[in-house]
């Protein structure tokens, strides 16, 4: 096992803790914007994907229960 240590300088006074935060949160921000220019426009496209997918066996199941139901009353006629 193999323990890295952080070489980075570690914050003494408020203003380097509040700077170090300060850098926390505009890092946070930057993967927040990532997640929502990249991500969420590749969900958006998957979903439309399966959306026309779901909408064509719907039609395949509509489109077989109406030719089970004339063939049922067409020979029942």
């Amino acid at each position: 096992m193999v323990i890295v240590k952080n070489k980075m300088k570690q914050p003494t006074t408020v203003s380097e803790h509040i700077i170090a935060l300060y850098g926390h949160i505009k890092g946070l921000k930057a993967a927040i914007n990532n997640i929502r220019t990249n991500d969420l426009k590749h969900m958006h496209g998957d979903i439309d994907k399966l959306h026309a997918k779901i909408d064509r066996l719907l039609w395949w199941i509509i489109g077989g229960l109406g030719a089970t139901i004339l063939t049922i009353v067409s020979v029942l006629t």
